[in-house]
């Protein structure tokens, strides 16, 4: 499991991958969030329960994303710790993903807050799954 970010000119990119989509979507709610501020200085004095859902597994990444800045700016939290379930489609319905993200209130005395990600994009939107890992890459627009 991990991220790393990609050079992309007015804005930054993040791949992650991990075992399955499920770990590869968290590393890259965790990657987005480490663009904005320092995650290793997140408690988890806060959960929320988040679900979306998208006709294919790309737009479900970025909705997922989006869904994370929307309750972050909702809930003024910073959040670092995802536990995340990818269901595929049943007869001819979407993809699903329920999740518990866990966080904080922001305290600007301890958040290290770095770019503010706007909006993950579907510019440059990938998603692999081959020999037992996922691999996903997103633009953010910072």
């Amino acid at each position: 499991m991990g991220y790393e970010f990609l050079a992309h000119t007015a804005e930054i990119g993040v791949r992650a991958w991990g075992r399955d989509l499920a770990e590869a979507f968290a590393e890259a709610a965790r990657g987005m969030f480490a663009v904005m501020y320092e995650a290793d200085s997140v408690g988890e004095t806060l959960a929320r329960q988040v679900e979306v859902s998208a006709p294919d597994v790309e737009a479900l990444l970025v909705e997922w994303l989006n869904a994370l800045l929307y309750q972050a700016t909702v809930d003024r939290a910073v959040f670092g710790r995802f536990d995340v379930t990818v269901e595929p489609p049943r007869d001819g319905g979407e993809w699903r993903l329920e999740a518990t993200v866990y966080g904080e209130p922001v305290d600007p005395n301890r958040h290290r807050f770095g770019l503010e990600v706007k909006a993950a994009t579907y510019h440059g939107l990938k998603v692999q799954r081959a020999d037992g890992r996922a691999e996903v890459q997103v633009i953010l627009d910072v």
